[in-house]
């Protein structure tokens, strides 16, 4: 006969006890019975790797023990049925089972009503298993093991040093004791000297000679330290980054002197023209080409001066702050890259007057222009905000990780690279809102849907609408079109190569979504 499993109860209430009051997870759980597969209301209690349960939350002594370790738990789907569905009405039940590592016993059911009541239940009955502790207990053992390593090797090196600085203080104390003979044995030499008409020449020149050489030694010394420092990494990389800083001068000195050509040279020559009598051009027009170029020009030339500054205090380079006061202006780029292309159009449209064509032919010929067309100025500011972020990236490469400057740096790039992202989105959205536009123009009756700003450009070409081609069955492609207030009917079109038709194809049945009025072609 098989004998019952011994246990010490009295230890096991003792545990039910500290579980009620420190456990890692209580709360009521609804128990199926292995009996009558009824659910019953439990108060459960998870301490370390065992699951108690009570009666209810005001019992004391435990109806049941659960041991977790090497078992597993999981969430299952609700259960169906029409007992559950009587019991379930009006409410959302989430189930989960924890399932024991050997044959012959069944997985315990687990309910609750809330989900995330469910999820945490599961993720503490996960984590209950002493092997997980035993392995981190093992992994945390090597790591104070090499610590413990690297802490006598410390030690060792720590006694080393203050062995030699025990030794270093014993030889200047001895040498501070030879100095003071040597000067007690020079005062007692003075009389002697002066009692001496004139020293004896061989000992003015051994004189002379020990102090050039003396004088050669320090020299040379010098040289080597100045030497090892040139030739150090820390020297070479203090070049590079010098170097980069006097670039950025350099180029922010050439890039104020563009703007400066494009506001001085172009915009208020065209102002003034705009306000003459017979007008080659109108202010609006004006406003429209130029946007806010003058006022960048006063923003850059405020942060030149900054540079020159810094840089007037060389070798002490200080460039964190100025990008801390540059950094918020620089938003006024959005306003110039947002409608850069905008301005090149207008441009072109007011070149097609005779007089302000000529008037601007007549500007571009000033010598400080250099033989450069006024879309090329325009075009400066554009690219000003990814230089600042290249240079930002180079000077970051050379600036040690515990430089100072290097955490506003750091942000200042980040920050410019957002408002680069920035503009990048915001123009690719208007120039697909001018693009649909200009396709909406073109289309005799117009056409609603694209002036809808969902609405995405994506591809645009010429071709052949023929109803009976003969030898070109290879370049054809029909779209066959079924809008829901009419008859279905087709459109066949012949492509100018095999890689047009296939982009054309591939581009229209990606678009085709359901529930759209959009062709497929065929």
């Amino acid at each position: 006969m098989q004998k019952s499993v011994r246990y010490n109860e009295g230890h096991a209430l003792y545990l039910s006890v500290v579980a009620r009051k420190e456990g890692t997870k209580r709360g009521i759980l609804s128990k199926k019975s292995t009996e009558n597969s009824r659910w019953n209301d439990k108060y459960f209690a998870l301490y370390q790797n065992v699951l108690f349960y009570f009666d209810n939350d005001q019992s004391t002594r435990p109806s049941g023990i659960y041991l977790l370790e090497g078992c597993t738990c999981e969430r299952v789907p609700a259960h169906k049925g029409s007992a559950v569905s009587k019991e379930t009405v009006d409410k959302q039940q989430h189930y989960f089972l924890v399932v024991f590592g050997h044959d012959g016993q069944k997985p315990l059911e687990l309910r609750t009503e809330e989900e995330s009541d469910c999820n945490k239940w599961v993720e503490y009955i996960q984590q209950a298993s002493y092997s997980d502790i035993i392995i981190e207990r093992e992994v945390l053992m090597q790591k104070y093991i090499h610590l413990v390593q690297i802490m006598e090797t410390e030690k060792v090196a720590a006694n080393q040093i203050r062995t030699q600085l025990e030794d270093q203080d014993t030889e200047i104390e001895r040498l501070k004791a030879e100095i003071v003979l040597l000067n007690k044995d020079k005062e007692r030499m003075l009389p002697c000297q002066t009692n001496e008409e004139e020293e004896d020449p061989d000992i003015k020149k051994i004189k002379k000679v020990q102090s050039f050489m003396r004088g050669w030694l320090c020299r040379r010394k010098w040289k080597i330290i100045v030497q090892d420092y040139i030739c150090s990494p820390q020297a070479e990389n203090m070049r590079k980054r010098n170097h980069i800083v006097f670039n950025m001068v350099e180029a922010e000195t050439e890039y104020v002197c563009q703007l400066s050509v494009l506001v001085n040279f172009f915009l208020r020559p065209l102002r003034m023209a705009a306000s003459s009598k017979k007008p080659p051009i109108s202010h609006d027009d004006v406003s429209s080409i130029f946007l806010n170029s003058e006022t960048i020009m006063f923003l850059h030339e405020i942060f030149h001066q900054g540079l020159k500054a810094r840089i007037a205090n060389w070798p002490t380079l200080v460039l964190a702050d100025l990008f801390d006061i540059l950094l918020p202006m620089l938003n006024i780029y959005q306003e110039f890259v947002r409608n850069h292309q905008y301005s090149l159009q207008v441009l072109a449209n007011c070149k097609q007057n005779r007089d302000f064509d000529k008037l601007l032919k007549q500007y571009e010929t000033n010598t400080a222009c250099e033989e450069r067309m006024l879309e090329t100025f325009l075009t400066y500011p554009m690219f000003q905000i990814p230089r600042y972020i290249i240079t930002l990236h180079e000077l970051l490469a050379h600036t040690p990780h515990e430089h100072v400057e290097r955490k506003s740096l750091e942000f200042a790039k980040s920050k410019l690279e957002e408002l680069s992202k920035m503009m990048h989105d915001e123009v690719s959205d208007t120039e697909n809102i001018r693009k649909n536009l200009a396709i909406e123009r073109m289309i005799v009756e117009g056409c609603d849907i694209l002036l809808d700003t969902s609405q995405t450009f994506v591809r645009q070409g010429e071709y052949i609408h023929n109803s009976g081609s003969q030898g070109f069955n290879h370049l054809e492609f029909k779209i066959m079109v079924e809008p829901p207030d009419g008859p279905a009917f087709s459109v066949i079109l012949l492509a100018p190569s095999r890689q047009e038709k296939a982009g054309w194809t591939s581009d229209i049945s990606q678009v085709n979504t359901p529930g759209d009025e959009v062709p497929s072609p065929k």
